[in-house]
């Protein structure tokens, strides 16, 4: 079987969104996808076939305080607001394609943190239904600027707190070849986190997941060699930026928001015959 892999990064994800739409626009298939944060969020058009959603209602909204905002996190405790991003928007304004999400057939997983054990989960998305919107918001909320999601009988934060990149779960469920889109260049390599002071404070009920924060650079940075140790082997493809991308976790500007996803597609381009012969290569 054939897997997608993809990481999150907040609006980095808008350079997958770009590659997404290019892997749609040339048909390419997977038997499973699995996403996180941001993967998760923008990775769910890509199994419901809807081109370009991604990069329209995040520009639209760039400016919305309702989506993205210090004073929605003042309000509500969430910087990208949980109603506005994750109900009112795909339910109503720009709506997500539940039927044929559904009609796809392909398995679409995405990775959550639980805050009690420090551990990272995994939930597979079975439509768009109020509750699976709320697994979304879980895989996506950042910690400091996030609520915690309860659901499910679990307490919930972004799942890249744990396995950023979850290709080892993405083998674990029978893809033996597995394309991996990361968003941040090959010669990256993440520092300890400078906000744990604050973290240990604002978290000091859960030591699990504050442990989980304090190790959290070492785990991805093992992720990301596992990831191009996977690819020497022949097992995995990976596309990501040759540079860092023109913005980070928060973007308000639209125009650096579309620059973003056109990186996302001209590597998309540019990859797209040796993807194709990688995907149609037997791999023992």
């Amino acid at each position: 079987m054939t897997g997608l892999v993809l990481e999150g990064g907040a609006m980095r994800g808008l350079f997958t969104a770009g590659v997404l739409d290019v892997f749609m626009e040339n048909g390419i298939k997977f038997d499973n996808v699995i996403g996180v944060s941001a993967g998760a969020c923008f990775g769910c058009n890509y199994v419901s076939g809807q081109i370009g959603r991604t990069i329209r209602y995040n520009m639209k909204y760039a400016k919305d305080k309702r989506y993205c905002s210090v004073s929605s996190l003042i309000k509500t405790g969430d910087m990208f607001g949980a109603q506005f991003c994750y109900h009112t928007l795909p339910k109503q304004l720009d709506v997500f394609d539940e039927a044929a999400f559904v009609a796809s057939g392909i398995p679409f997983y995405l990775v959550v943190t639980d805050v009690e054990t420090g551990e990272a989960g995994y939930h597979r998305m079975q439509d768009a239904s109020d509750e699976e919107m709320e697994w979304i918001r879980a895989s996506s909320s950042m910690p400091l600027v996030s609520n915690i999601v309860e659901i499910g009988g679990g307490k919930y934060l972004d799942g890249g707190m744990t396995d950023a990149i979850p290709l080892k779960a993405s083998e674990a469920l029978g893809c033996i070849k597995n394309v991996t889109i990361l968003t941040k260049p090959r010669g990256y390599r993440k520092s300890a986190e400078k906000t744990m002071p604050l973290i240990r404070w604002k978290y000091r009920e859960y030591p699990n997941m504050v442990q989980a924060m304090k190790v959290r650079h070492i785990a991805y940075n093992e992720q990301f060699e596992y990831c191009l140790k996977q690819e020497k082997a022949g097992s995995n493809f990976v596309i990501c930026p040759k540079s860092p991308l023109p913005l980070g976790h928060v973007c308000h500007d639209p125009l650096v928001m579309r620059e973003a996803y056109e990186i996302g597609r001209s590597e998309a381009n540019e990859l797209m015959p040796a993807l194709e012969r990688f995907l149609e290569t037997e791999y023992k």
